[in-house]
């Protein structure tokens, strides 16, 4: 008798989906920066305008995290992330575009709106990732798939610097950009066919799958979620001092995956293609400490429970982080310090399964609007440090840059010591 082949399980797919979205929206987040190399001198714009086309994109990705997350708690998934990723590619293309047509101020003003608009279209993808997550997986694998989910957008922030140097190198950057940007329509396309918001609504899904689902934990989407729940969310002491940690530790996190390029050219002297090289190194070490950070928190919460298992690898992790930030700005040796980068991101990606994971304990069916609120927080990480890594690269003092980050990632540690994923949300509900 022919031994038929082993199912893969429907969950499992859903998840392989999620993952190739987040290296999509990661790649494209990364692409402009590692372009910048060509655009500044080819559209006379300074390394401030470079950080202010960042600066655009971060105003709207943090400031519609929370409208994201309730708009993909009301619509569900599958629609919302259909929408949002043919937003953002139409977003992606008009920066190429745009030089062919315009000039000054007006071409300024169009490459702003459009990275404005593409951080319109990424700010809901990650609070309604959460929710998928949260409603397809069981509870215990939850920090290990949210470690996962960053592990494949770093493999996407990772894919970038490589081959958006090399098309720019043969094709230039307009080309570079087009063509990469247009390939994400046929994932979009397989998202929304496959896709459905619940695995009660998709027809392969088996009663087995189901039944490894625990029923508090996976509560599906609350489609009437309303403002006295979201300030309610709000108010929760673990909800607040998370969304403060990752305030301060997304200071670190773009000051590395948007800076670490023209850190290497400018102030360790990097040719441009050895630049995009090496530049790789930081978000592949991201890739796998976000991965390997799910899988030990997971572990944590078995061994030590839940109140422990979760601040466990940010309490060793973070203090880590502004370790190696410092060999990295003052070690002398140019190698040792891309090293140090790469291991430094290692260790800030290590926290992500606990930052998501603990979110989604808390919130439940309310995590889409929950991790909302975490990543609107996270985000202004970004906003605050963006401007700030803009104006002393500038003045070339990069080691004040990375000093203020070692200060934020100290106090990142600190602000989970408070936090208790135990007291959950759906216990309040009204």
């Amino acid at each position: 008798m022919i031994k038929q082949p082993r199912r893969i399980a429907t969950r499992w797919r859903i998840f392989a989906l999620v993952l190739s979205l987040s290296a999509m929206v990661y790649f494209q987040q990364r692409s402009l920066t590692v372009a910048a190399a060509q655009i500044m001198p080819e559209l006379a714009l300074t390394q401030m305008q470079i950080g202010w086309l960042q600066w655009a994109f971060i105003l709207s990705y943090s400031g519609l995290q929370l409208a994201g997350g309730i708009i993909g708690q009301r619509l569900g998934a599958r629609r919302t992330l259909v929408t949002v990723g043919l937003v953002a590619v139409a977003a992606s293309v008009a920066v190429p575009l745009a030089p062919i047509v315009l000039s000054g101020t007006a071409l300024f003003t169009a490459l702003l709106s459009a990275q404005f608009a593409l951080g319109v279209a990424h700010a809901p993808f990650f609070p309604v990732s959460a929710g998928v997550l949260q409603v397809w997986l069981p509870s215990n694998r939850w920090a290990l798939a949210q470690g996962l989910q960053q592990f494949g957008a770093q493999c996407g922030a990772t894919l970038a610097p490589p081959i958006i140097a090399f098309l720019m190198e043969a094709f230039g950057w307009q080309r570079a950009l087009f063509w990469a940007s247009l390939s994400a329509l046929g994932l979009i396309a397989v998202w929304g066919w496959y896709a459905r918001n619940t695995p009660q609504a998709h027809p392969s899904v088996s009663a087995a799958e189901l039944a490894a689902l625990d029923k508090a934990a996976n509560a599906p989407p609350d489609v009437k979620i309303n403002f006295p729940r979201i300030l309610r969310l709000a108010r929760q002491r673990s909800i607040y001092l998370l969304t403060i940690s990752y305030i301060c530790m997304n200071y670190v996190f773009y000051l590395l995956s948007n800076w670490t390029f023209l850190y290497l050219i400018q102030e360790r002297h990097f040719a441009i293609l050895e630049g995009g090289w090496l530049a790789a190194l930081p978000p592949l070490g991201a890739a796998v400490g976000s991965a390997a950070g799910g899988w030990l928190t997971d572990i944590s919460c078995a061994r030590v429970g839940l109140r422990w298992g979760y601040p466990l690898v940010p309490l060793f992790a973070l203090p880590g982080a502004a370790i190696l930030l410092c060999i990295a700005v003052y070690s002398g040796i140019p190698y040792v310090s891309v090293a140090a980068l790469a291991l430094c991101f290692t260790s800030i990606e290590l926290t992500e399964g606990s930052y998501w994971a603990s979110m989604m304990r808390i919130a439940q069916g309310d995590t889409m609007t929950a991790t909302g609120i975490l990543n609107t927080g996270g985000n202004l990480g970004g906003v605050i440090g963006i401007p700030i890594v803009a104006y002393f690269s500038g003045h070339q003092a990069w080691d004040t840059a990375f000093n203020i980050g070692v200060a934020f990632a100290l106090i990142a540690t600190i602000a989970w010591i408070g936090v208790n994923v135990t007291r959950t949300h759906s216990t309040h509900r009204t």
